[in-house]
């Protein structure tokens, strides 16, 4: 599989931003899809999910301020995200989340980078 993240950039606080990810080479309408951060000298960490079924997930730093969705046809999973905090800033990653909290693929995209500042 293939992922091509893009939507990130600079924003102020309380600004908002669209990401979206461009999945290839997978059956992407099967799998659960998740928005996973990475921000500097920190794990990557599960931000949101979105079932086959579009039953959606939030983490609790997010919840509330952003929303999870996807478009089969088009095989893109998107996260909008409002009210960004400095906080938010992070490379952003989509991949398909696992029960024991690793991903199903081991390969990721370039990510976005998200930067929320003045």
């Amino acid at each position: 599989a293939q992922f091509v993240e893009s939507g990130g950039g600079l924003v102020q606080p309380g600004g908002s931003l669209r990401l979206s990810c461009a999945v290839s080479g997978t059956d992407f309408s099967v799998y659960t899809w998740a928005w996973y951060r990475q921000a500097p000298g920190k794990e990557r960490e599960l931000v949101a999910s979105i079932t086959s079924g579009g039953s959606t997930n939030y983490e609790g730093f997010v919840k509330g301020r952003s929303i999870i969705s996807r478009d089969n046809t088009k095989t893109t999973v998107y996260l909008q995200m409002n009210s960004l905090e400095p906080e938010d800033t992070a490379v952003y990653y989509c991949n398909v989340p696992r029960g024991d909290g690793n991903t199903y693929f081991t390969t990721w995209g370039q990510g976005t980078q998200v930067t929320v500042s003045t």
